[in-house]
């Protein structure tokens, strides 16, 4: 029988989820999208989100954590009536939006099999309780886990007992526009956060910053820094304007993923997808999936970034090969045609005839 996919996405600000459900189709299985940010609400959201923030500020001292999920249970029915899916794919995170256990009991009555693509659960390490309701509510409603970092994938493996894999990301092809008169040395993306901030004043005079957040930490900047950023996302073209304008793509994790030494983000993906000279901080799971110095540049350290950021500078045709190795990479093993195949084969969902 042949499946029928459903993909829930509760990260529906990265176009992740809609990349996934798209290329799913395009391999052959049936497939809809639905956004839970989307999904109608429960009357009085806003009223029982004060309360659920109310009570938790009065818990701050326990392990408890509340929460009120927004999206109504009839339109969840409703939607599992009209696509009847066999298998469910969460992406991100069910409990803002849905109750993990009724999502779990609503997937057997409907006879199908639900799992969930862990996307954030490093963001949620400076939220114990959040993150504490996540591991011991949400992960469990799930039969298989596939999750982007080989730390947490072991983590909830060895640690909590759950069925989880190590799924790295992947990127659609992106072919870049030409070079704009906005001509860049190195290219950051991303938002703002201290250790960003201090990484990147080592390199204020050459780095161009587009990104969310960096305005409420300008008391951290000089001024020479705040100069160089726009403080704005940019997705799709404005991105790959950016690429083609930049020589150096670098990637800096954030402080909780560089904490728990993970870090395989959306953002190499896309670079090499672009076929963009990638400089990023080293982790053991980068050296795992790519030849450092081959296919991509790391640095463990501000002054190693400086000293990588002006000697590639100096050596466009490194750069040039570097870029050309790690496009020929992701080419072969991180399109998303080729993670999402092993994304549905973790599934066992099978397409259509």
């Amino acid at each position: 029988m042949p499946s029928k996919l459903l993909v829930l996405d509760g990260i529906s600000g990265v176009p992740l989820g809609r990349e996934i459900a798209q290329v799913a189709g395009e391999l052959g299985t049936a497939t809809a999208y639905h956004d839970l940010a989307s999904m109608p609400k429960i009357p009085f959201d806003r009223l029982r989100s004060i309360v659920a923030k109310t009570i938790n500020k009065q818990k701050q001292e326990e392990e408890g954590f509340f929460h009120l999920p927004t999206v109504q249970t009839k339109a969840v029915i409703e939607l599992l009536e009209r696509e009847r899916p066999t298998h469910i794919l969460v992406i991100g995170f069910l409990y803002k939006f849905i109750s993990p256990g009724l999502m779990k009991e609503l997937a057997q009555r409907y006879q199908c099999q639900l799992f969930l693509y862990d996307t954030d659960s490093c963001n949620l390490y400076s939220k114990r309780r959040s993150f504490i309701f996540f591991l011991e509510d949400e992960l469990p409603a799930y039969q298989r886990i596939f999750s982007f970092s080989r730390v947490m994938s072991d983590f909830f493996q060895q640690v909590r007992g759950l069925n989880a894999s190590y799924y790295p990301y992947g990127a659609l092809n992106i072919t870049l526009p030409a070079p704009s008169q906005q001509a860049n040395d190195v290219l950051f993306v991303g938002s703002g956060d201290l250790r960003r901030i201090f990484m990147l004043e080592h390199i204020r005079e050459q780095v161009t910053i587009f990104g969310k957040r960096w305005e409420r930490n300008q008391a951290l900047m000089s001024p020479a820094l705040k100069q160089r950023i726009v403080d704005r996302d940019i997705w799709g073209q404005d991105l790959h304007q950016a690429f083609a304008d930049s020589k150096i793509v670098l990637n800096i994790t954030r402080a909780q993923f560089f904490g728990a030494e993970t870090g395989i983000n959306l953002r190499i993906f896309e670079a090499l997808a672009a076929g963009c000279f990638l400089l990023t901080d080293y982790c053991d799971e980068v050296a795992e999936l790519f030849t450092i110095g081959e296919e991509l540049e790391t640095f463990k350290s501000s002054s190693e970034l400086v000293e990588k950021v002006n000697y590639y500078l100096a050596h466009p045709e490194k750069r040039a090969e570097i870029a050309r190795r790690g496009h020929e990479a992701f080419q072969q093993r991180f399109t998303w045609k080729v993670r999402v195949q092993a994304l549905l084969d973790g599934m066992g969902a099978t397409p259509q005839a």
